[in-house]
């Protein structure tokens, strides 16, 4: 039979039988089998959980831990109908009771409390513990890592199809300690089943021999109560190991290697720690009244493996031959390196003196690597050839601090501090750091010492390298300024691009006298709204066929708009719905009565404070529905579109404003809300 029909078939029979057990007799042998896979079972579970790199590696745990505990019951309950019927529980059974205890009541049931007290009071309160905080701080890490991923896939230092991978892993993750948290109360609870069991094992045996069988109170003692505790103890051993099992999975971080490597390698690395606790327990030795061989043995051999370990080491780091740093001869001050140093770059990234090790990457530094990332991201999300980042060291900036300017404006500043990462979302009132804010959503964060950085993430906070902090907030204000960055030369790049493959456009556009400046217009008014220019054929098509009607800039704008309708419907959808903001038609009539031609095109001549009071009636609505998780957009007829977006974006630069001429493709509407100013005078 193939796998798959095993994963079809073999799973589903063997858990009905398992619940079958529950209620049908079945024969001793067949018992001892059962028994024996039992704690096959549990030391196999065991191993695996030592041996896996990741929790989702061993996804199946909480269902595995559910199924072993009510095969352990059943077991439980078929060894007791054995035992007080025939007196007899298999060969397995009766070799604990008789070897393992060494047939003594008195020690059977002390090795089986204690057991029981180990496996209840530690491990599996313990593991239940873990479980429970691992959940909570999973949940509460989500939208962290959430906006984590989307920094390195801004950043371009991950496609579209690995952000996927790593959202369905943290919701996996999720649902995975989620479950855990569940699970282990099983553990818990077939920890009290066994303690109550072996007692009614023990009263039932006693009435059962003596009652019925009318045994002596010695016999039946030595009958039952010995299976009894047997039977217990066969159970005890798979429930502790699985409760160990529990325990280290919901202890294991995410690593590259197993438990076993990554615990070798850094007891290892640890020469110091192992050479003093070596010297230490060699000392305890040596104190009068102690036995010296165990603690002496023991001391040196622990000295031992960590001389060993330090030799190694050290012949390690000899073999690693440092790099002369070679030191570059200053340029000469030529007509032509003065006029390079005299141009004024479109986009520039400074650096404090402390933060040049960014751009080493002999030490690491891999800000350069991330930038020219972002500038594929970019031009695969708006289209735009973003010119390279000029990257330079500014000696008047303070110590850990950067700038992003534009056009040598300063546009934004953020802090990136030396040996510290960035730590969002979690309870990190217990590690050492500067409270902050993240520079781009304004989340509340904190830099703290990198090598505390798994500390951080197990207390729930996402992690963030000072490279992908400021690869982010430099990808946030590229899209914040795309429209001044788009330079006439790059729209003629864009055209020649064009012309390649779709000749016609470009010659149809040519005979029609439009000129560079035009189309650049366009392509800005369209990056400042944040429209991507990628579809720039059928941007070009539109400028064209109205530039035949009319020039004005305004109007070219809207056809170009008009004609990627659909995909800029799409950008806004939200499960394929979306949320539009109304003008109340009172109100739509009023700003298009207002409408006045000026040298600026389309102007609303309206008074002032009714505007105003237009613009905080669709910012209250477009706020409480953000709070709902939507982000609607203002609908308002063509000819108010322009106009409008104008007035309202200084106030209002999150919401996007559409004209009806620009809905198409497959969506469903959902107006959210109408504004209406019912009250105010538009005069």
């Amino acid at each position: 039979m193939k796998p798959g029909k095993w994963t079809l078939f073999g799973v589903p029979i063997a858990v009905a039988a398992i619940v079958v057990m529950l209620v049908v007799p079945i024969p001793s042998v067949l018992l001892d089998i059962f028994i024996s896979i039992n704690i096959t079972f549990a030391v196999l579970v065991l191993m695996m959980a030592i041996r896996v790199n990741s929790v989702l590696e061993f996804s199946a745990f909480p269902s595995v831990l559910l199924i072993a505990t009510v095969f352990r019951l059943a077991l439980n309950i078929t060894a007791t109908r054995l035992v007080l019927l025939h007196g007899f529980a298999g060969s397995v059974i009766q070799s604990f009771g008789n070897f393992v205890v060494g047939g003594s009541l008195v020690v059977g049931l002390v090795v089986f409390f204690i057991l029981f007290i180990v496996q209840f009071v530690v491990i599996t309160n313990g593991a239940g513990r873990v479980a429970e905080v691992a959940a909570r701080f999973t949940l509460d890490a989500m939208p962290g890592k959430q906006m984590a991923i989307d920094a390195d896939l801004n950043a371009g230092h991950i496609n579209e199809s690995e952000a996927r991978k790593r959202r369905e892993k943290i919701a996996k993750e999720a649902d995975f300690y989620g479950a855990m948290d569940g699970a282990s109360k099983f553990v818990k609870g077939d920890a009290i089943a066994a303690v109550i069991i072996t007692l009614i094992n023990l009263v039932g045996g006693f009435a059962v021999g003596v009652l019925q069988k009318h045994l002596s109170l010695s016999q039946a003692i030595s009958t039952y109560s010995l299976l009894s505790v047997g039977d217990g103890l066969v159970s005890q051993i798979p429930a502790l190991l699985l409760s160990v099992s529990t325990g280290l999975i919901v202890t294991r971080s995410a690593g590259n290697s197993d438990f076993g490597f990554d615990l070798i390698s850094q007891f290892r690395s640890q020469t110091h720690a192992l050479r003093l606790a070596g010297g230490i327990i060699a000392g305890i030795g040596i104190l009068p009244g102690l036995p010296k061989v165990p603690f002496l043995l023991v001391g040196s051999t622990v000295f031992f493996l960590g001389r060993r370990a330090e030799s190694k080491s050290q012949i390690e780091a000899k073999e690693e031959e440092p790099e002369d740093d070679s030191i570059t001869p200053l340029p000469i001050d030529t007509p032509e390196t003065l006029i390079s140093n005299m141009k004024v770059e479109p986009l520039t990234l400074e650096l404090a003196v402390d933060l040049l090790d960014l751009l080493d990457p002999t030490n690491g530094g891999d800000l350069l690597d991330r930038v020219r990332g972002l500038r594929r991201k970019i031009a695969n999300e708006l289209g735009l050839i973003l010119p390279p980042v000029r990257t330079k060291d500014n000696i008047d900036l303070p110590i850990n601090e950067y700038a992003i300017a534009i056009h040598e404006v300063e546009v934004a500043r953020g802090r990136a501090p030396q040996g510290r990462s960035l730590a969002i979302g979690g309870d990190l009132a217990t590690i050492p750091g500067e409270y902050g804010k993240e520079p781009v959503f304004g989340l509340d964060a904190k830099w703290i010492p990198t090598s505390m950085k798994q500390q951080a993430i197990m207390l729930g906070a996402t992690v963030v390298d000072r490279s992908s902090v400021i690869t982010t907030h430099i990808s946030e204000i590229v899209k914040r300024h795309a429209g001044e960055l788009i330079s006439r030369q790059q729209v003629k790049e864009l055209i020649e691009a064009v012309k390649k493959g779709n000749e016609a456009v470009v010659e149809e556009m040519t005979s029609a006298g439009i000129n560079l400046s035009e189309v650049q217009r366009s392509l800005k008014e369209l990056l400042e709204e944040q429209v991507p220019i990628r579809d720039l054929s059928r941007i070009l098509e539109a400028i064209t066929e109205r530039a035949r009607i009319s020039r004005d800039p305004d109007q070219l704008l809207e056809a170009a708009r008009i004609a990627i309708g659909p995909s800029i419907v799409a950008s806004k959808l939200t499960d394929g719905e979306l949320p539009i903001i109304t003008l109340d038609p009172y109100v739509a009539a009023q700003l298009q009565e207002s409408l006045k031609i000026t040298d600026a095109g389309l102007v609303l001549g309206i008074e002032p404070t009714y505007l105003r009071r237009v613009i905080e009636e669709a910012a209250s609505i477009f706020n409480d529905s953000e709070t709902k998780g939507k982000s609607p957009v203002l609908l308002v007829p063509p000819r108010l579109r322009t106009p409008l977006y104008r007035a309202i974006h200084p106030m209002l630069q999150r919401i996007s404003v559409l004209s009806t001429s620009e809905l198409g493709g497959s969506y469903r509407p959902n107006i959210v809300g109408v504004v209406n100013v019912a009250n105010a005078s538009a005069i």
